[in-house]
This record gives structure tokens, C-alpha cells and sequence, in this order.
């Protein structure tokens, strides 16, 4: 499982990391304190999710949700973020985020530790399933059904 954290705090960034390392062994973290540089790794590198503060730089954790939704639809996205408040978390939601934390106490990283584990392994099934749907689809088209006037049923191949 590959995360990519990112937060303009580096000494935070780095807390973040160990403790995903920590609840998380398995997994490769990245992290970075600028977009432009997330964006980049997302395009060179297999990431199943992105975790982002909510206050960066260049725009703010909801426009880069924006962002990677628009090349990465189903990318697992985490906010985890200090600057927390029911319109940050409205906004999140509607723009298509996969999580919402708040950034208090050591408590709230093994719930993004367990988060991030959920949001991987579900991005993971949904990919799983659409690649056999693609498999399936590829080796026989799906037959239709319909009802004759005896209401018995015929399948019609489709071309």
C-alpha cells in the first residue's frame, strides 16, 4: 500500500509518517510539503491514497481534492486537517473525499492509521471488481432478455 501525505507543516508531515509506518508496516509513505510535487508523484507512481492538511501553500486541501479528483476519480483522498469546521467538512464531502479527520491528539492517528487501512482496501475492491466486470464483458457480451407472447423467455445476443 502506497501513501502519499502531504501538509506544509514538516515536522507535523514527518509525525504523520511515523506513526503510519508504526500502525501501518507494511506500507510505503511519501510525503510531501508542496502540491505541484504530489501531483507529479501521483502521475509517475502507484498511490492508493493521498492524505492532505487542509491548510497548504499554493491552495488549500479542498482545491487539491478538487484537483486529483478530476485526473483520479477514485483515488482514496483523507483530510486531515487542524482548520476544522462544518463548512470544511460539508465542502469535503461534497467534493468527493473519502474521510475527514481533525488533527487532535495522538488518538486521531490511529483512527487516520485504520482510516487510510479502510480507504485503501475499498479503492482496492472497487478496483478489482471493475477490472473482472472488464474482463467479463470482454469475453461474451451480455445477453438481453426479453418476454414472448407465450411468457416464456428468449435471449437475444447482442451485436
Amino acid at each position: 500500500m502506497n501513501l502519499l501525505c502531504v501538509d506544509d507543516d514538516a515536522d507535523f508531515l514527518d509525525l504523520t509518517a511515523m506513526f503510519f509506518e508504526r500502525k501501518l508496516p507494511s506500507a510505503t509513505v511519501l510525503t510531501t510539503t508542496r502540491v505541484d510535487d504530489t501531483l507529479d508523484t501521483l502521475d509517475t507512481g502507484p498511490i492508493h491514497c493521498v492524505v492532505s492538511d487542509y491548510e497548504l501553500p499554493e491552495r488549500t486541501g479542498l482545491d487539491f481534492l478538487r484537483t486529483v479528483r478530476g485526473k483520479y476519480p477514485e483515488l482514496s483522498f483523507v483530510l486531515f486537517t487542524g482548520e476544522g469546521s462544518g463548512r470544511i467538512a460539508s465542502e469535503a464531502i461534497s467534493a468527493g473525499v473519502t474521510d475527514y479527520l481533525q488533527k487532535r491528539g495522538a488518538s486521531q492517528y490511529d483512527r487516520l492509521a485504520t482510516r487510510g487501512r479502510n480507504a485503501v482496501a475499498r479503492y482496492r475492491a472497487e478496483r478489482e471488481l471493475q477490472e473482472r466486470v472488464e474482463e467479463l464483458t470482454a469475453i461474451s457480451p451480455r445477453p438481453s432478455t426479453r418476454s414472448n407472447t407465450n411468457r416464456s423467455c428468449a435471449t437475444v445476443r447482442r451485436s
